[in-house]
């Protein structure tokens, strides 16, 4: 789900703008001038580039496409003055050259960022683009974000992971047992998270182990006839683990011509799903609950207020749980609201696919309004937490599901279709993000 957050570079035209820009890069090249344009294998590297790799490492760690990363690495160097700036971003790392016959380097990835990381990280280089922040404090500033503590505690932000499988029971099985069985099984899932990290072996064991548990849990309270429905009940428990945004991220650069960037992340992400379904046939073994009792039935319709209040909890769980900026809270949960109400409202009549089409183009264009009309976080940041709930993660687990009680052909069908259509959706909403912002629109204070 973490996914986990492509700022645009919003510019107008007019004499007087471009008479600003000129000044402006003129001024920011000044800010590098010490380093002579002819540099010999012993001289220092440019401190453009090596810039210019320390933002890109950041924003790749932040979990944004690498084609966004290169667009974003090249506009910034025609902010610094290197017009010709290469760029190739990679899931690892990337390389950067400042121009054809300067050298190539190459820095790599280094541990995920969290989000208010990133949206600190978005921040600089928006300003650094709009000539408000001076090349070396950029620099400065960059290792105070990888440096700087999380806004509450690790295991505060662990247990928003019970609002979030509390609040997604509600709308696939809003039904007493089964929500109180997702509120146990969250709690569940949130000591292994707090024990995977503090343990980073077991790390690449948290998918299957989380998916046994839980599924061992919510089977053994179907067999005794506590709960009806359970594979609903063990989706909305595992949803914030599942890696429908790796996916679909994955989709993302391959449709944008990144095929190797988005290979890897689907070869991850195609892994990590297969874990979690590993743990859960296991648990039906061990269970004695045969297969076909994960077939997907809905034993409750969830009522307008029931859906309305489960958006909530799941909503608040997240924003705890990625340590979510408190000033782009209010912003992020009305952008939230629209791509909810627009995903819901087209799925339910045009199916998952068309839904989560509709849901990431309404996120896309509810967040470029907020960045015009508000003077704060990137756009990114107001549209990552939207993205990652209209990401059909939870439902490309219940498709794909469907392949162990032998519809198989269909639940791939549904679940590749579904996620190719928030894939769209995202690539759209990257389009609408750069319409300039009006000349009648508030000016934007700066931060």
């Amino acid at each position: 789900m973490r996914i986990a957050s492509q700022p645009p570079h919003r510019h107008q035209g007019g004499p007087v703008h471009v008479e600003n820009g000129k000044r402006l890069h003129a001024t920011v090249r000044a800010m590098f001038s010490t380093v002579p344009p002819d540099r010999g294998p012993d001289s220092p590297a440019d401190p453009r580039r090596r810039l210019l790799l320390e933002l890109g490492a950041g924003l790749l760690s932040g979990g944004l496409p690498v084609h966004d990363v290169e667009e974003e690495l090249r506009g910034l160097g025609r902010t610094l003055g290197a017009p010709d700036v290469r760029v190739a971003a990679l899931t690892t790392g990337l390389f950067v050259a400042l121009s054809a016959d300067d050298a190539t380097a190459f820095e790599p990835v280094g541990p995920a960022l969290r989000f208010e990381q990133t949206a600190d990280l978005l921040d600089v280089v928006h300003r650094l683009r709009a000539g408000g922040l001076e090349g070396h404090r950029a620099l400065r500033d960059l290792d105070a974000i990888r440096r700087a503590p999380a806004r509450w505690p690790a295991w505060v932000a662990d247990l928003g992971m019970v609002p979030v499988g509390v609040g997604l029971c509600l709308y696939l099985q809003p039904v007493a047992s089964n929500v109180l069985a997702a509120a146990i099984g969250s709690l569940l899932v949130a000591g292994l998270t707090m024990t995977a990290r503090r343990l980073p072996l077991l790390r690449p064991l948290l998918p299957v182990t989380a998916g046994f548990l839980v599924s061992v849990l919510v089977l053994g309270a179907a067999r005794v006839s506590l709960l009806d429905g359970p594979l609903r009940t063990i989706v909305a428990t595992l949803a914030i683990l599942l890696p429908g945004a790796l996916l679909v991220t994955g989709l993302s650069e391959i449709a944008a011509g990144a095929a190797s960037a988005g290979t890897a992340r689907l070869v991850s992400g195609s892994v990590q799903l297969a874990l979690f379904l590993t743990g859960v046939v296991a648990a039906a073994t061990v269970t004695g609950v045969p297969v076909s009792a994960l077939a997907d039935t809905q034993v409750a319709t969830p009522s307008w207020w029931v859906i309305c209040l489960g958006l909530a909890l799941a909503v608040a769980g997240l924003v705890i749980n990625v340590n979510t900026p408190p000033p782009a809270i209010p912003w992020i949960v009305a952008v939230i609201a629209v791509a909810a109400a627009v995903q819901v409202t087209v799925g339910s009549a045009n199916g998952a696919a068309v839904g989560g089409l509709a849901g990431a183009v309404a996120a896309a264009a509810a967040a470029t309004v907020a960045h015009w009309l508000w003077g704060g976080s990137s756009w990114q940041v107001l549209y990552l937490p939207a993205f990652w709930v209209v990401v059909p993660g939870s439902f490309g687990l219940l498709n794909t599901a469907q392949i162990e009680v032998g519809n198989g052909a269909h639940a791939v069908l549904a679940a590749v279709s579904a996620m190719f259509g928030v894939s769209i959706g995202t690539l759209i909403g990257s389009v609408i993000s750069r319409i300039p912002q009006p000349t009648t629109a508030p000016p934007r204070p700066r931060p």
